[in-house]
């Protein structure tokens, strides 16, 4: 499947900004179930210094905005070729040794509520049969709805509050999957929807380490491993390691920031 992904970002500030940086993982790279064919990124009121792979094998983007800058606009335009792999990703890359994502992070420590989903799940010799079922579980207990959790939420504050997003659903998954003794990571990319091309924001979805086979995909929010739909963009720890955007910015006191982004799959001639 060739797929076309056009995402935009556009900050408008209340001040002139004197100074600004921005961290992006917005550059996805070929890997297993998908192959980058074009990426282009087009920036307004904002310069680009540096780039860079992450420990965790994230290319990375080092934008500073212009002195004075009022707006500033990030613009990602680019194909994927991608195939149904079944959501499985294969051994382990990048700098990040396997231990650090067996390790608690502020987002995705389990307490009482994620040792109770623990205690949970139906556990099973095979490791992947026990982690669709932790996922399976997640999406039960914690129901998809926005404007209940944002980005500094946690894995205990979204069990509290039984609603979450894609990124409530993976930090959940986890923390439970540290918890029984499984490596788990964080993934931010983008899903081609079924019933439209426009969206408000991108997708996330967890990765777990599975003996023999690596790495796997678990999309809790849907209830299915990663297709063909999928693009992967960065991996991490948890949402901060993964985050599209990340900085710092010096002059103005607030800011708006509105997303267009389309993912739409493309005809590939014979």
């Amino acid at each position: 499947m060739r797929l076309a992904v056009d995402h935009t970002t556009h900050y408008v500030f209340s001040g002139p900004v004197s100074r600004g940086l921005q961290r992006l993982r917005l550059r996805p790279k070929s890997s297993s179930g998908q192959r980058v064919l074009e990426w282009n990124m087009h920036f307004e009121g904002a310069q680009l210094q540096v780039e860079y792979d992450d420990p965790n094998c994230n290319h990375v983007s080092l934008i500073s905005f212009d002195p004075g800058v009022q707006e500033v606009t990030i613009r990602c335009v680019g194909l994927v070729d991608t195939n149904d792999e079944s959501g499985i990703i294969g051994k382990h890359s990048g700098f990040m040794p396997m231990w650090q994502f067996m390790e608690p992070t502020d987002l995705t420590r389990a307490g009482q509520r994620t040792r109770a989903l623990v205690a949970a799940v139906e556990q099973d010799a095979n490791r992947l049969t026990t982690l669709h079922s932790l996922s399976a579980l997640v999406r039960e207990k914690v129901a998809y709805s926005t404007g209940h959790t944002d980005a500094a939420t946690t894995a205990e504050g979204v069990l509290a509050a039984g609603h979450g997003v894609c990124q409530d659903h993976a930090h959940v998954f986890i923390g439970a999957a540290r918890a029984l003794g499984i490596p788990a990571r964080y993934v931010s990319g983008y899903l081609m929807m079924d019933d439209r091309v426009q969206q408000d924001a991108g997708h996330a979805w967890a990765e777990a380490f599975v003996e023999n086979l690596g790495w796997v995909g678990f999309d809790i929010s849907n209830g299915i491993s990663p297709d063909a739909r999928y693009v992967r963009v960065a991996t991490g720890r948890d949402y901060r390691d993964a985050a599209p955007i990340t900085g710092i910015r010096y002059g103005a006191r607030d800011e708006s920031m509105h997303v267009k982004l389309a993912v739409e799959q493309q005809r590939v001639e014979q």
